[in-house]
């Protein structure tokens, strides 16, 4: 099968490509940056593309004729905060430039990556797939157009269309502009340096996804027999800690780590307006989703990848 992923060069997309290529699919990253370093070891094709350009987005799947796309490239919630503008041309407009060239071009699967920040404040614990979304980002606002124009084409087109809801993620790479950030930043900063003060309330808690399992879902609902899918978007759920169990469970990992907590206001605030909990139950029944990571299973897998990381960094 080949396969294209748009935004290949963030966290999601790497991890991704890696995945498809080890089940022996041809695999194409894009990106409007250059291929990661970390990918240079792949045999993987890379092209340029800027989803917000439709002539780019054209010329490359209608050159590539994948039989599936996967659509990552966005700008996250703390940095689209920033320029509101340009995460309104990557995210919504980036969105339906795809899901027009994938119908131009008769491309059979869309995948799409929607997020917890669809959701707003108010909202039933755990919150469950049909909700009133509410978004109080500018990030939350796009993905909300993208899932709907994704049914949409879906209902007109017959495209082939669906989406996971990830809780925020975490892995052994950099953050790259999240609000939930603060997590993995604990475990980055508490390896390199011993301390780290997180940006939330020590009591904030948000829906958290170890990235293995991220990856997973994506591709076991992209390989799900259409026939058993009731819905195109789908929550997925993991695990829900506090901030402060995340930094008893790093201390734990890494002795000696010093983690402080000092909430910035604009953060705090998206943070506050998502859900503390995601019920899955639509992805548990209709195409088998189940975790593998808790908490505990995850820092004791992520320390010694990250030690890694920086010591590959420290020796350059």
């Amino acid at each position: 099968m080949k396969v294209l992923v748009t935004g290949a060069g963030g966290q999601v997309g790497q991890d991704l490509i890696a995945a498809l290529a080890d089940r022996g699919h041809v695999v194409h990253g894009s990106d409007v940056a250059s291929r990661p370093m970390a990918m240079t070891a792949r045999d993987i094709a890379w092209h340029h593309l800027d989803v917000t350009d439709l002539s780019q987005v054209r010329q490359v799947l209608g050159r590539l004729r994948p039989d599936v796309v996967f659509h990552l490239a966005a700008i996250l919630s703390a940095r689209g905060e920033e320029d509101p503008g340009l995460t309104y041309a990557v995210n919504q407009g980036g969105t339906h430039n795809l899901l027009e060239a994938c119908r131009e071009y008769r491309i059979r699967q869309l995948m799409f990556t929607s997020t917890i920040a669809v959701f707003g404040p108010g909202l039933p614990d755990p919150v469950p797939d049909d909700v009133s979304l509410r978004p109080r980002t500018m990030y939350g606002v796009t993905k909300v157009a993208g899932e709907l124009l994704g049914e949409y084409y879906a209902a007109r087109y017959d495209l082939d269309f669906r989406a996971v809801r990830f809780p925020g993620l975490i892995s052994a790479t950099l953050p790259g502009g999240g609000t939930s950030d603060y997590a993995p930043l604990m475990y980055v900063e508490s390896l390199r340096c011993g301390r780290y003060e997180a940006f939330c309330r020590p009591e904030a808690r948000i829906p958290l996804m170890y990235m293995p399992d991220g990856i997973r879902a994506l591709v076991e609902l992209a390989n799900a027999p259409r026939e058993r899918l009731k819905r195109c978007v789908y929550n997925i759920a993991a695990f829900s800690p506090a901030a402060s169990e995340i930094a008893d469970s790093v201390r734990r990992a890494v002795p000696g780590a010093e983690i402080t907590f000092k909430p910035d206001p604009i953060r705090q605030s998206i943070l506050d307006s998502w859900p503390d909990a995601l019920d899955d139950t639509c992805a548990r029944e209709d195409w088998g989703w189940q975790p593998e990571y808790d908490l505990e299973a995850m820092t004791d897998d992520l320390v010694p990848q990250i030690r890694q990381l920086i010591g590959v960094q420290a020796s350059k």
